[in-house]
């Protein structure tokens, strides 16, 4: 059975300190999840530029970097299933990456996708799949495994037939790359998720779970909603088939991640209603 976790961004407004930190780790352990994904954004002290690049984006980095990540996991009784990082880091010194993630227990180390990069340029895209195998041979020879994270910018066409991340998937040597696959981005960008989960197979190790709807109740202005992402079950994305999916091919985690439109505002809250249903179709 796959181990039910949390994506360390979705926490970013509750890790100001120590206490709050093992509170909140605390409330997840209670909620049912055994697992943590971590970032490197945010067990690391980040320069101006990462954390002001990252909060455009829209993921709450928080003050995680200046905690001890590996007390704090240990005392919640938490496994880590995956280390993100970038592809820089990665190609200046794989080994040290690799030591990090094996110094939290966990065989996979993550590219979370690229700043400042054209997806819709054929060329930049075979040279990104080239890179990913050279990263992901170093990696492997660590004894730690290669996994890329989509969004939704690799559904760019980069030809008449193909987009990005049919180059990656093309060209990526399974034995040197993977991928954590994630079905809310892919969505959003209006792709068939259950489509392209079945396309990766046994391949997609790692899966970002989320939903995607509106919390409008009454009367709206105009029939236009706008959506965004919602607690598991309680928006409009097939997750059933999804899970369905996830599970035949044995997945490693299934791993929970929003960044904003909580219940109260309240990451824990949103976690907790999400709880509820993996438990139930877990």
């Amino acid at each position: 059975m796959p181990i039910k976790a949390v994506q360390q961004f979705m926490l970013g407004t509750v890790l100001s300190n120590e206490n709050e930190a093992r509170q909140t780790l605390a409330a997840m352990k209670a909620a049912g999840y055994d697992g943590i994904e971590l970032c490197g954004f945010m067990i690391h002290p980040i320069g101006f530029m990462v954390r002001l690049l990252t909060k455009a984006a829209g993921m709450p980095v928080g003050k995680g970097g200046n905690l001890d990540w590996h007390a704090l996991v240990k005392e919640a009784g938490l496994q880590v299933v995956s280390l993100h990082t970038d592809l820089g880091s990665l190609e200046r010194d794989a080994k040290a990456v690799a030591d990090e993630a094996k110094s939290f227990g966990t065989k996979y180390v993550v590219i979370t996708g690229m700043y400042r990069f054209d997806y819709g340029d054929e060329a930049t895209m075979h040279d990104l799949a080239a890179r990913l195998n050279k990263a992901g041979a170093a990696l492997k020879a660590e004894g730690v495994e290669l996994l890329y994270h989509n969004h939704n910018c690799e559904l760019r066409h980069v030809n008449a037939e193909k987009r990005a991340y049919d180059i990656l998937l093309e060209e990526t040597d399974p034995q040197f790359v993977n991928f954590e696959f994630d079905s809310y981005w892919f969505t959003e960008g209006g792709a068939n998720a259950l489509a392209w989960m079945q396309r990766l197979g046994t391949r997609m190790k790692l899966w970002h779970i989320n939903d995607r709807g509106t919390r409008i109740s009454g009367s709206a202005v105009t029939p236009i909603l706008k959506t965004d992402s919602m607690e598991l079950g309680t928006g409009n994305m097939d997750l059933d088939s999804l899970m369905a999916q996830a599970l035949s091919v044995g997945v490693d985690a299934v791993i929970l991640e929003s960044h904003r439109n909580w219940v109260d505002n309240s990451p824990i809250k949103s976690l907790q209603v999400s709880a509820e249903y993996l438990e139930k179709h877990m």
